[in-house]
């Protein structure tokens, strides 16, 4: 394969936990079943009020329609690529997708704890930080122990990894 047909094939991928497929799924189940049903009674209901040219229901009925369909549409292409991490074969040695590491923010002594994820799963108020963000892309692939530093907007933070474990 080559080089750019790699590159390709792997940012097409979308890394998922077990966990996160299960979501990704389950919204898009609801998304399919439910909130559908519910729009097409909101066009139905706003359809009964008459005049459409002046029929704020309608317009907003039809926005929500628009903009379930791209979710679903968007739902079902990340389906189509998922790679799930396997966390039954994650090892503990480096940081990687799926581990869970707690960091030391050496300026401020403080421990912060996180879960690596791909960047669909991603909820940094839950704990859970991309591969792709400044802190997760910084941390992929350091070991227990190692110290290393993230650019932010509002300066250099200093990391040191006190360890890794398995996220379940």
């Amino acid at each position: 394969m080559a080089a750019n047909e790699k590159q390709s094939k792997s940012s097409m991928e979308v890394k998922l936990t077990a966990e996160g497929l299960k979501q990704l799924e389950e919204e898009l189940e609801y998304r399919k079943t439910v909130k559908r049903k519910e729009i097409a009674d909101e066009i139905k209901v706003a359809l009964s009020f008459g005049d459409l040219s002046e029929n704020s229901e309608y317009d907003e009925a039809k926005n929500n329609q628009g903009q379930n369909e791209a979710r679903i549409l968007e739902l079902e292409t990340r389906l189509k690529h998922v790679v799930v991490i396997d966390e039954s074969d994650l090892t503990t040695d480096v940081v990687r997708i799926g581990v869970k590491v707690r960091l030391l923010d050496v300026d401020l002594n403080e421990v912060e704890i996180y879960q690596i994820v791909g960047s669909t799963e991603a909820n940094p108020l839950g704990g859970s930080i991309s591969d792709e963000c400044p802190v997760g892309r910084a941390v992929m692939g350091k070991h227990a122990g190692e110290t290393f530093e993230v650019e932010t907007p509002g300066g250099v933070i200093h990391y040191k990894v006190v360890d890794i474990s398995r996220s379940i």
